[in-house]
């Protein structure tokens, strides 16, 4: 399930791209609307069965989000999830959690 399924697309008809737009020869710029990112209340964090993941050197979340998931484009779930927009927020020793069900993470983050 790609999250770009329920986003709206966008006419950008700002001023600040009409150089742009002429010289790339482009009339219009359809964006997709920016989502408004979602985090899990604590109520609905607990109603999640996770999985404890001690972080490692050189781990990446789309290589979790294969192993776990079986998809590496499920990456975000797991970093938007742990409130960890990327790799750089942790460090060797933290521990996130790995929601186990993803139809149940999807549920409570989209």
């Amino acid at each position: 399930m790609s999250r770009y399924n329920s986003r709206l697309k966008l006419l950008n008809n700002e001023d600040l791209y009409k150089e742009v737009k002429e010289d790339r020869g482009v009339r219009d710029v359809i964006q997709y609307e920016t989502p408004v990112l979602k985090f899990p209340t604590e109520e609905e964090f607990r109603t999640i069965q996770t999985i404890d993941y001690t972080w490692s050197q050189g781990d990446q979340f789309w290589r979790l989000a294969s192993s776990q998931y079986g998809d590496p484009t499920l990456w975000w779930v797991i970093a938007q999830f742990n409130r960890k927009p990327t790799e750089g927020h942790l460090n060797p020793g933290d521990v996130i959690k790995l929601p186990i069900n993803i139809g149940d993470a999807l549920g409570v983050l989209l």
